[in-house]
């Protein structure tokens, strides 16, 4: 009950910034992307087609927003910013002279009606995956709030590999065009050839998404390759952090089971020592995931670490039970940090609990990591703020690890 009242709310302050501003979201060409996993690289990818090709294009994104040149923090893990900043950015981005927006939109911003009074141009769909059923209960639903958006749009561009698929009907748009690798669709890589330096088939997915929506607004094909060859990633996105040590580190916003499964899979296949997956799930958010999240770590890291990610006032212990149980179920066996050396001879999959986010790094790096090995670290990325409790203390995943490395002594082995 209390959730329909706030979305009321939501939904008529929408209304009452659109008015504010002057309604900019019906003056400029709108896309949103919404999904599970890609939205953020795929926000990305579009807007660097966009402005690669000379259009004046702004963009929200979960890392930060670019509007007319300047960038903004979008808050504390925060996709989708209120309606009235989402509103005021488009106002900006239309006042500077800008033609389009891209803007990544999630299942809550839409449930609760945060972009309503804008016109969406595109719509683009990028998967529909395990996450959020604490809010939505039951995958349908969550799917039908996504679906929101590509009804709203003057064009759907939908995943035709996706699960969602079969459940989304998008008949009365007035275009739909679909995307895919396995499945016969619109826009595939046999019928657009291109190359990116975005590693994994989850990225060929995103990239396949972005050239969908670039074509739609009539940017030319040799324009989208050219983009496609410099786009360089984003922040916390499959970023490999520069170390001066015989191993390599990742980040990555991974934080679901299908993203922490695309991820490690893509990896896995480049290492020649051991991979090494340090994580945690959530705290107040979907329970259900956090075993599931167990399960695909252990399937593809050697060594797992679990640790806090914003337990919020949930017991960081109790989460990372949670999250074990999923380890165990795939065979792996636990270790405690002082019999580490284990980890390292061993040819079983281990893990290890450690509370504290920035001793498990420093575990990681300091006890674990050797040669040839790979450590990936999930969740948190971008953030700059780590919730504990109530608070939300500062936090850099970058400094974090650089802090690991520096007092790295791990033997060259």
């Amino acid at each position: 009950m209390w959730q329909r009242y706030k979305n009321i709310y939501h939904g008529v302050s929408a209304i009452f910034a659109a008015v504010y501003y002057g309604f900019p979201g019906k003056k400029l060409k709108v896309i949103g992307i919404t999904g599970t996993d890609g939205k953020t690289t795929t926000t990305h990818l579009i807007h660097h087609i966009l402005t690669s090709a000379h259009k004046k294009a702004s963009m929200v994104s979960s890392v930060f927003a670019e509007i007319a040149g300047k960038q903004y923090d979008t808050g504390f893990h925060v996709t989708s910013p209120n309606e009235w900043q989402v509103q005021k950015f488009l106002q900006e981005s239309f006042k500077a002279g800008e033609e389009y927006m891209v803007l990544e939109v999630t299942s809550h911003a839409l449930d609760q009606h945060r972009v309503d009074g804008i016109d969406f141009e595109i719509g683009v769909l990028t998967n529909i995956t395990h996450e959020h059923l604490d809010y939505h209960k039951t995958y349908e639903n969550y799917v039908s709030t996504k679906v929101k958006l590509l009804k709203r749009a003057r064009c759907a561009i939908v995943n035709r590999d996706d699960e969602s698929f079969r459940y989304i009907d998008v008949s009365k748009n007035q275009k739909t065009i679909t995307y895919g690798i396995k499945n016969k669709s619109d826009v595939m890589p046999e019928t657009f050839t291109f190359t990116s330096p975005l590693p994994g088939e989850y990225n060929l997915y995103n990239c396949l998404a972005a050239i969908a929506a670039c074509q739609q607004l009539g940017i030319k094909d040799a324009e989208i390759k050219k983009a496609l060859k410099t786009f360089k990633g984003v922040k916390g996105r499959f970023e490999y952090l520069p170390t001066d040590n015989n191993f390599e580190v990742i980040i990555d916003f991974a934080h679901t089971p299908n993203g922490i499964e695309k991820v490690l899979s893509t990896v896995k296949p480049m290492v020649r020592g051991k991979l090494i997956h340090v994580f945690g799930s959530a705290g107040l958010r979907d329970r259900s995931k956090r075993p599931i999240m167990g399960e695909k770590s252990a399937l593809f890291a050697d060594v797992s670490v679990l640790t806090e990610e914003d337990y919020r006032t949930e017991h960081v212990d109790q989460i990372m039970d949670e999250i074990a149980q999923g380890c165990i179920l795939q065979g792996a066996r636990e270790l405690t940090v002082g019999d580490f050396e284990k980890a390292l001879v061993s040819k079983n999959k281990v893990f290890f609990r450690i509370n504290d986010r920035q001793t498990a790094i420093d575990f990681a790096i300091q006890k674990l990591a050797r040669k040839n090995d790979v450590l990936i670290f999930t969740g948190k990325a971008h953030e700059k703020s780590l919730c504990r409790g109530t608070v939300e203390y500062p936090w850099s995943e970058h400094e974090a690890i650089r802090k690991a490395l520096k007092k790295n002594v791990s033997p060259d082995v």
